[in-house]
């Protein structure tokens, strides 16, 4: 039964959103009584946590998928990227589930969650580290901030339709993802101590 709740909840999110999940029309459309969604999840919150932590699961295979197909580390993270952009546009709710709602905010943590969401960017932070030259832990960091910042920003854009003809021109969906991912981030430079200084 808890899998049929997870199954069923992932398609009602890309129907309505998963801000109008109900657990009662949940039990409902799976034929069930309408507590007994509860006897697998405490509330509705707990549902959507599970769901969350499964996208992140799915994600770092993807992500582990690309680190055993690519000839070398950057044609590897821009396998992972494009991987990251399409789970985006086939699943856009469990996205915005994933990384746009309060599940990390509102409310005491959901373990499960943390530690899902935690080991997929872990996988991506070694894709992204693979890439640089003799780093060290902050420009790792930093690059794979600013790279995750790109392809969520546009993974975001993509699926609110903001990119307009005007913006676009002649370019196709591929030219444009192809253009986010030949993104490069050069690392800060290292001064005395360790420490990096800003470039101007």
């Amino acid at each position: 039964m808890r899998a049929a709740l997870l199954g069923a909840a992932a398609v009602e999110i890309e129907r309505g959103g998963y801000e109008n999940l109900s657990l009662r029309e949940l039990a409902a459309s799976l034929g069930v009584s309408r507590a007994a969604p509860y006897r697998h999840f405490v509330d509705r919150r707990a549902l959507l946590s599970a769901l969350a932590a499964g996208g992140f699961e799915e994600l770092a295979a993807i992500y582990r998928k690309a680190i055993g197909t690519g000839k070398t580390p950057r044609t590897r993270l821009a396998t992972s990227g494009r991987a990251y952009l399409a789970f985006a546009a086939e699943r856009p709710q469990l996205f915005r589930l994933m990384f746009a709602s309060d599940l990390f905010d509102a409310g005491p943590p959901d373990t499960a969650l943390i530690k899902a969401a935690g080991d997929c960017y872990q996988v991506f932070e070694g894709l992204v580290a693979a890439t640089l030259d003799d780093p060290d832990e902050s420009a790792i960091k930093a690059a794979t901030i600013a790279l995750m910042s790109s392809t969520y920003g546009f993974a975001l854009l993509r699926m609110g339709d903001r990119f307009k003809p005007f913006m676009v021109g002649r370019l196709t969906q591929s030219d444009l993802i192809d253009a986010v991912l030949s993104m490069e981030v050069t690392a800060l430079p290292r001064v005395a101590g360790g420490k990096h200084r800003r470039k101007v």
